[in-house]
């Protein structure tokens, strides 16, 4: 029997973005799946080795629940994004969802592979030392070669 694969590009690095490419390559990795995620542009931002500096914005978010309705103009102001940010937290605290650091702990015990995307790193002129080192890093076509093979691919 062949083992499946599953590749996912992730392209965005707000905590809500965050958690759909390391709760679905953690679960393809427990269920048998080689995985393979592609981190590109902002997506970069979940192989820092600190994920502390990841924040969820309520503005241009319409389908963010909110407590109570806000208006745009109020979304927009000083300190909106950190709260919504340690609203958010609470809130996958409460309901015994992993923190961002465990799922991609998770992900990496269970030997899901991360390719770090060079051009966007050469692009934003990072520097690897900000990211962990159990990324790779790669260009479209090496992740391509894998991707190509894959049973699913998903782009998030």
């Amino acid at each position: 029997m062949t083992t499946k694969k599953m590749a996912i590009i992730a392209t965005k690095g707000t905590l809500d973005m965050a958690y759909p490419p390391f709760i679905l390559a953690s679960t393809a990795a427990a269920l048998g799946y080689e995985v393979q995620v592609f981190f590109t542009f902002y997506g970069l931002q979940l192989l820092r080795k600190d994920l502390s500096s990841v924040m969820i914005s309520p503005l241009a978010n319409p389908a963010m629940p909110m407590p109570v309705p806000m208006p745009v103009m109020v979304q927009m102001l000083p300190g909106m994004e950190s709260m919504a940010t340690m609203m958010m937290k609470q809130k996958l605290k409460k309901h015994g969802v992993a923190s961002l650091q465990e799922l991609r702990d998770l992900c990496l015990e269970a030997e899901v592979k991360f390719i770090a995307c060079q051009m966007t790193v050469d692009l934003f002129e990072f520097d690897k030392k900000e990211f962990i080192e159990q990324c790779e890093y790669g260009g479209a076509a090496m992740f391509m070669g894998f991707a190509g093979d894959t049973d699913i691919c998903l782009f998030v």
